[in-house]
């Protein structure tokens, strides 16, 4: 039968024990906290590159980088107006890149939505010229119906390529539509809606570079 004494050297055994496993345990957070941070630390800047490598390759989809000499990553403004943005589909604001050739204005690039897709929001990254043609215009993303909605994506079809070098004008406003809405655009067998969003959300796009035109480079 176990005296108290060894009971009492048992019991401190114990506690001396939960308190090295829990002592090792914190050692061991602390150095795969220590770890976690160092990876971070050299990785950070490489992801970030990486990820601004991505999205300038996707800039020159919509805006060839031998129009313009400058980082339009480093040249930005911001669209805040309630209105415009209305028209862009959102409520965030919208951040306008701004290319320049020798200083002179080359470009916008910038994103706007398509809110009325048939399966909801279309991302569109749009390139504008300074006079307000279009540069380019690329869904970078939607989930509209594969094989009818999604021919708006440059690998399915090449409708997208209709809006390369158009403008808004007043005397054109009424051709920005599909053809079966009397306007310029395809549209596709079985699926109107997709391409019918699309082509408001550019035009509407164009709307707002219109009128802010003389602010666009300031």
């Amino acid at each position: 039968m176990p005296t108290m004494r060894t009971s009492k050297l048992s019991f401190k055994q114990l506690i001396m024990a939960m308190f090295t496993s829990a002592g090792k345990l914190v050692i061991f957070v602390l150095i795969s906290i220590i770890l976690l941070l160092v990876v971070r630390f050299v990785t950070a800047p490489v992801i970030a590159e990486a990820e601004r490598q991505t999205l300038l390759n996707t800039f020159d989809q919509v805006l060839p980088n031998n129009l313009y000499d400058n980082d339009p990553l480093e040249n930005q403004m911001q669209i805040t107006d309630t209105d415009y943005l209305e028209l862009l589909g959102t409520t965030e604001p919208v951040i306008i890149y701004r290319a320049y050739n020798n200083n002179q204005p080359a470009g916008v690039i910038f994103q706007t939505i398509a809110p009325n897709g048939y399966s909801g929001n279309i991302y569109i990254l749009m390139g504008v010229f300074p006079d307000g043609r279009v540069s380019g215009v690329r869904v970078i993303k939607h989930a509209e119906t594969p094989g009818l909605g999604d021919k708006i994506e440059l690998a399915k079809s090449n409708w997208i390529l209709e809006f390369s070098g158009r403008g808004l004008r007043d005397e054109n406003r009424t051709r920005w539509a599909v053809k079966k809405d009397n306007g310029d655009f395809d549209q596709f067998t079985g699926a109107t809606i997709t391409p019918r969003a699309v082509v408001g959300a550019v035009k509407n796009a164009l709307t707002v570079i219109n009128d802010m035109r003389d602010k666009l480079y300031e």
